[in-house]
Protein backbone atom coordinates (compact mmCIF):
# COMPACT_ATOMS: atom_id res chain seq x y z
CA UNK A 1 0.00 0.00 0.00
CA UNK A 2 1.26 3.55 -0.57
CA UNK A 3 1.66 5.81 2.44
CA UNK A 4 -1.21 6.80 4.02
CA UNK A 5 -2.93 9.88 2.72
CA UNK A 6 -5.97 12.06 4.16
CA UNK A 7 -8.57 13.51 1.67
CA UNK A 8 -11.23 16.46 2.20
CA UNK A 9 -13.95 16.36 -0.08
CA UNK A 10 -16.55 19.02 -0.63
CA UNK A 11 -20.38 18.07 -0.61
CA UNK A 12 -22.13 20.21 -3.67
CA UNK A 13 -20.86 19.47 -6.82
CA UNK A 14 -17.96 16.84 -5.68
CA UNK A 15 -20.12 14.20 -3.69
CA UNK A 16 -23.36 15.34 -4.26
CA UNK A 17 -24.91 16.03 -7.94
CA UNK A 18 -27.81 18.67 -8.19
CA UNK A 19 -28.08 18.43 -4.07
CA UNK A 20 -29.79 14.88 -5.22
CA UNK A 21 -27.75 12.38 -6.79
CA UNK A 22 -24.28 10.53 -5.20
CA UNK A 23 -22.22 8.69 -8.13
CA UNK A 24 -22.11 4.72 -7.37
CA UNK A 25 -18.32 5.33 -7.99
CA UNK A 26 -18.00 8.31 -5.37
CA UNK A 27 -19.45 6.17 -2.78
CA UNK A 28 -16.92 3.23 -3.90
CA UNK A 29 -13.89 5.65 -3.89
CA UNK A 30 -14.44 7.02 -0.02
CA UNK A 31 -15.16 3.49 1.04
CA UNK A 32 -12.38 1.85 -0.56
CA UNK A 33 -10.05 4.55 0.11
CA UNK A 34 -11.02 3.88 4.06
CA UNK A 35 -10.60 0.01 4.09
CA UNK A 36 -7.45 0.98 2.84
CA UNK A 37 -5.80 2.90 5.33
CA UNK A 38 -6.62 6.37 4.57
CA UNK A 39 -8.85 9.13 5.68
CA UNK A 40 -11.23 10.63 4.19
CA UNK A 41 -13.37 13.84 5.68
CA UNK A 42 -16.14 15.91 4.31
CA UNK A 43 -15.01 19.60 3.81
CA UNK A 44 -18.17 21.51 2.80
CA UNK A 45 -19.81 25.19 3.27
CA UNK A 46 -22.83 22.87 4.97
CA UNK A 47 -23.50 23.17 8.61
CA UNK A 48 -23.38 19.78 10.13
CA UNK A 49 -27.00 19.85 10.80
CA UNK A 50 -27.63 20.40 6.82
CA UNK A 51 -25.30 17.37 5.57
CA UNK A 52 -28.05 14.73 3.85
CA UNK A 53 -28.36 11.74 5.16
CA UNK A 54 -27.34 9.96 2.31
CA UNK A 55 -23.75 11.65 2.48
CA UNK A 56 -22.79 10.87 6.22
CA UNK A 57 -23.84 7.27 5.39
CA UNK A 58 -21.21 6.88 2.80
CA UNK A 59 -18.64 7.22 6.75
CA UNK A 60 -15.97 9.42 7.07
CA UNK A 61 -13.70 9.70 9.34
CA UNK A 62 -14.47 13.70 10.20
CA UNK A 63 -15.67 17.02 9.12
CA UNK A 64 -14.95 20.31 8.26
CA UNK A 65 -18.16 22.45 8.33
CA UNK A 66 -19.57 25.43 8.14
CA UNK A 67 -16.40 26.76 5.45
CA UNK A 68 -14.13 26.16 8.06
CA UNK A 69 -15.90 27.50 11.43
CA UNK A 70 -16.21 23.72 12.78
CA UNK A 71 -14.08 20.72 12.38
CA UNK A 72 -14.58 17.46 13.83
CA UNK A 73 -11.85 14.19 13.71
CA UNK A 74 -14.30 11.23 14.85
CA UNK A 75 -16.03 12.27 18.15
CA UNK A 76 -13.38 14.93 18.88
CA UNK A 77 -14.34 18.46 18.05
CA UNK A 78 -11.21 20.27 16.51
CA UNK A 79 -12.33 23.63 15.49
CA UNK A 80 -15.37 25.81 16.84
CA UNK A 81 -14.76 29.51 16.06
CA UNK A 82 -18.34 31.40 16.14
CA UNK A 83 -18.98 35.10 15.23
CA UNK A 84 -18.60 37.45 17.58
CA UNK A 85 -22.03 38.37 18.92
CA UNK A 86 -21.29 41.89 17.22
CA UNK A 87 -19.97 41.25 14.00
CA UNK A 88 -22.93 39.06 13.04
CA UNK A 89 -25.38 42.22 14.15
CA UNK A 90 -23.11 44.27 11.95
CA UNK A 91 -24.11 41.83 8.82
CA UNK A 92 -27.43 41.60 9.87
CA UNK A 93 -27.96 45.45 10.04
CA UNK A 94 -25.95 45.35 6.55
CA UNK A 95 -27.94 42.89 5.17
CA UNK A 96 -31.08 44.49 6.16
CA UNK A 97 -30.64 48.22 5.17
CA UNK A 98 -29.23 46.82 1.55
CA UNK A 99 -31.90 44.64 0.98
CA UNK A 100 -29.98 41.77 0.78
CA UNK A 101 -31.89 38.18 1.53
CA UNK A 102 -29.74 36.14 3.76
CA UNK A 103 -29.79 33.48 6.13
CA UNK A 104 -27.84 32.36 8.68
CA UNK A 105 -26.26 29.35 10.31
CA UNK A 106 -24.91 27.39 13.56
CA UNK A 107 -23.13 24.54 13.42
CA UNK A 108 -26.53 22.75 14.03
CA UNK A 109 -28.95 24.17 11.36
CA UNK A 110 -29.94 26.88 8.85
CA UNK A 111 -31.90 29.89 10.16
CA UNK A 112 -33.72 31.98 7.86
CA UNK A 113 -36.91 33.75 7.15
CA UNK A 114 -40.23 32.60 5.26
CA UNK A 115 -39.66 35.22 2.96
CA UNK A 116 -36.17 33.76 1.99
CA UNK A 117 -37.02 30.38 1.59
CA UNK A 118 -39.81 31.65 -0.48
CA UNK A 119 -37.70 33.79 -2.42
CA UNK A 120 -35.29 30.81 -2.65
CA UNK A 121 -38.01 28.42 -4.04
CA UNK A 122 -38.94 31.31 -6.33
CA UNK A 123 -35.75 31.99 -7.73
CA UNK A 124 -34.76 28.11 -8.58
CA UNK A 125 -38.30 27.91 -9.98
CA UNK A 126 -37.28 30.53 -12.49
CA UNK A 127 -33.83 28.87 -13.02
CA UNK A 128 -34.98 25.60 -13.76
CA UNK A 129 -37.72 27.00 -15.81
CA UNK A 130 -35.50 29.05 -18.06
CA UNK A 131 -32.68 26.35 -18.73
CA UNK A 132 -34.44 22.39 -17.60
CA UNK A 133 -32.16 19.99 -16.49
CA UNK A 134 -28.87 21.53 -18.07
CA UNK A 135 -25.62 19.33 -19.48
CA UNK A 136 -23.64 20.32 -17.33
CA UNK A 137 -23.13 19.59 -13.58
CA UNK A 138 -24.20 22.56 -11.26
CA UNK A 139 -22.35 23.09 -8.22
CA UNK A 140 -25.44 24.36 -6.11
CA UNK A 141 -28.26 22.41 -4.49
CA UNK A 142 -31.92 22.47 -6.43
CA UNK A 143 -33.99 22.96 -3.22
CA UNK A 144 -33.82 25.52 -0.57
CA UNK A 145 -31.99 24.90 2.64
CA UNK A 146 -34.20 23.64 5.29
CA UNK A 147 -34.13 26.20 7.95
CA UNK A 148 -35.55 27.34 11.37
CA UNK A 149 -36.67 30.43 11.42
CA UNK A 150 -34.22 33.68 11.84
CA UNK A 151 -35.78 34.84 14.96
CA UNK A 152 -34.81 31.35 16.69
CA UNK A 153 -31.11 31.85 16.11
CA UNK A 154 -28.69 32.33 18.94
CA UNK A 155 -26.57 34.92 18.09
CA UNK A 156 -23.66 33.55 20.01
CA UNK A 157 -23.92 30.12 17.65
CA UNK A 158 -23.67 31.57 14.22
CA UNK A 159 -20.48 30.13 12.45
CA UNK A 160 -21.38 31.38 8.98
CA UNK A 161 -24.09 33.84 6.62
CA UNK A 162 -25.08 33.30 3.18
CA UNK A 163 -26.96 35.91 1.04
CA UNK A 164 -28.59 36.42 -1.53
CA UNK A 165 -28.75 39.11 -4.57
CA UNK A 166 -30.93 40.38 -7.52
CA UNK A 167 -27.88 42.26 -8.79
CA UNK A 168 -24.79 40.94 -10.17
CA UNK A 169 -22.44 43.18 -8.40
CA UNK A 170 -23.87 41.84 -4.86
CA UNK A 171 -20.76 39.74 -3.62
CA UNK A 172 -18.47 42.46 -4.63
CA UNK A 173 -20.44 45.63 -3.37
CA UNK A 174 -20.26 43.26 0.24
CA UNK A 175 -16.65 42.62 -0.13
CA UNK A 176 -16.15 46.31 -0.12
CA UNK A 177 -18.30 46.90 2.54
CA UNK A 178 -17.81 44.51 4.57
CA UNK A 179 -14.13 42.41 3.67
CA UNK A 180 -12.56 44.98 6.63
CA UNK A 181 -13.56 42.16 8.59
CA UNK A 182 -15.21 39.27 7.51
CA UNK A 183 -13.97 36.65 4.48
CA UNK A 184 -16.97 36.87 1.87
CA UNK A 185 -16.22 34.72 -1.57
CA UNK A 186 -18.83 34.06 -4.35
CA UNK A 187 -21.18 30.88 -3.64
CA UNK A 188 -22.70 28.75 -6.16
CA UNK A 189 -26.43 28.83 -6.65
CA UNK A 190 -27.50 29.62 -10.05
CA UNK A 191 -29.32 32.43 -9.80
CA UNK A 192 -30.91 34.15 -12.73
CA UNK A 193 -29.61 37.71 -12.77
CA UNK A 194 -28.20 38.02 -9.41
CA UNK A 195 -25.30 37.11 -7.09
CA UNK A 196 -25.05 35.00 -4.11
CA UNK A 197 -22.22 34.48 -1.38
CA UNK A 198 -20.64 33.36 1.36
CA UNK A 199 -19.81 35.03 4.84
CA UNK A 200 -17.22 33.73 7.75
CA UNK A 201 -14.82 35.85 9.58
CA UNK A 202 -11.93 36.52 7.98
CA UNK A 203 -8.96 33.77 8.62
CA UNK A 204 -11.57 31.25 8.61
CA UNK A 205 -11.84 29.11 5.70
CA UNK A 206 -11.82 25.43 4.76
CA UNK A 207 -8.18 26.10 4.65
CA UNK A 208 -7.48 26.94 8.36
CA UNK A 209 -8.98 24.04 9.67
CA UNK A 210 -7.46 21.57 7.69
CA UNK A 211 -4.94 22.94 8.87
CA UNK A 212 -5.79 22.40 12.56
CA UNK A 213 -7.00 18.83 11.82
CA UNK A 214 -3.65 18.35 10.37
CA UNK A 215 -1.69 19.89 13.56
CA UNK A 216 -4.43 17.59 15.86
CA UNK A 217 -3.43 14.19 13.50
CA UNK A 218 0.13 14.92 13.25
CA UNK A 219 0.27 14.92 9.62
CA UNK A 220 1.96 17.44 7.32
CA UNK A 221 0.09 19.04 4.11
CA UNK A 222 1.95 16.51 1.69
CA UNK A 223 -0.16 14.05 2.83
CA UNK A 224 -3.28 15.84 2.05
CA UNK A 225 -6.04 16.07 -1.00
CA UNK A 226 -8.07 18.83 -1.50
CA UNK A 227 -11.28 18.32 -3.85
CA UNK A 228 -13.72 20.83 -4.78
CA UNK A 229 -15.69 22.96 -7.35
CA UNK A 230 -16.17 26.18 -5.61
CA UNK A 231 -14.82 29.50 -4.21
CA UNK A 232 -15.05 28.65 -1.16
CA UNK A 233 -12.38 25.58 -2.13
CA UNK A 234 -9.69 28.14 -3.00
CA UNK A 235 -8.08 28.10 0.40
CA UNK A 236 -8.18 24.13 0.97
CA UNK A 237 -6.22 23.89 -2.23
CA UNK A 238 -3.74 26.21 -0.99
CA UNK A 239 -3.41 24.54 1.58
CA UNK A 240 -3.73 20.74 0.89
CA UNK A 241 -0.69 19.29 -0.86
CA UNK A 242 -2.51 18.39 -3.73
CA UNK A 243 -5.40 20.38 -4.86
CA UNK A 244 -8.03 19.04 -6.90
CA UNK A 245 -10.44 20.76 -8.96
CA UNK A 246 -13.68 19.36 -10.22
CA UNK A 247 -14.02 19.01 -13.97
CA UNK A 248 -17.60 20.64 -13.03
CA UNK A 249 -15.95 23.41 -11.70
CA UNK A 250 -15.55 27.56 -13.23
CA UNK A 251 -12.25 27.78 -15.74
CA UNK A 252 -10.67 30.37 -13.27
CA UNK A 253 -11.08 27.96 -9.89
CA UNK A 254 -9.36 25.32 -11.79
CA UNK A 255 -6.44 27.58 -12.54
CA UNK A 256 -5.90 27.91 -9.10
CA UNK A 257 -6.19 24.33 -7.89
CA UNK A 258 -2.97 21.87 -9.06
CA UNK A 259 -4.71 19.70 -11.65
CA UNK A 260 -8.25 18.57 -12.54
CA UNK A 261 -10.44 15.72 -12.51
CA UNK A 262 -13.86 14.53 -14.33
CA UNK A 263 -17.01 16.20 -13.02
CA UNK A 264 -19.35 14.92 -10.39
CA UNK A 265 -21.34 13.29 -13.15
CA UNK A 266 -18.61 11.52 -14.95
CA UNK A 267 -17.03 10.28 -11.50
CA UNK A 268 -14.37 13.06 -10.85
CA UNK A 269 -14.14 11.54 -7.29
CA UNK A 270 -13.41 7.90 -7.91
CA UNK A 271 -10.77 9.37 -10.59
CA UNK A 272 -9.05 11.30 -8.25
CA UNK A 273 -8.55 8.65 -6.11
CA UNK A 274 -7.02 6.16 -8.28
CA UNK A 275 -4.35 8.56 -9.94
CA UNK A 276 -3.15 9.50 -6.54
CA UNK A 277 -3.26 5.96 -5.88
CA UNK A 278 -6.37 5.63 -2.86
CA UNK A 279 -7.76 3.09 -4.49
CA UNK A 280 -6.64 0.65 -7.02
CA UNK A 281 -8.72 -0.01 -10.12
CA UNK A 282 -8.58 2.45 -13.55
CA UNK A 283 -10.04 5.96 -13.99
CA UNK A 284 -13.41 5.41 -15.50
CA UNK A 285 -13.23 7.89 -19.30
CA UNK A 286 -16.85 9.58 -19.65
CA UNK A 287 -18.95 8.59 -22.33
CA UNK A 288 -19.22 10.19 -25.49
CA UNK A 289 -22.35 12.08 -25.82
Amino acid sequence: MTSPRIAFLDIDGTILDHGKAIAPSTVAAIRGARAAGHLVYLCTGRAAGAIPGEVSAIGFDGAVTNGGAYATSGEETVVAATMPREAVQRLMTYFEGSGILFFLQTDAAVHASPQVQDKFNAMMRRWESDHGEPDESQTAPQEAPRAQGLAEVDLDRVAKAVFLGESVDTVTRAQEELGDRFHIVPGSMPLPGGSNGEVGMRGTTKGSAIESVLEHLGLDRASAIGIGDSWNDVEMFQVCGRGIAMGNAAPELKSLADESTTSVREDGVWNAFVRHGLVAGEVLIPAAS
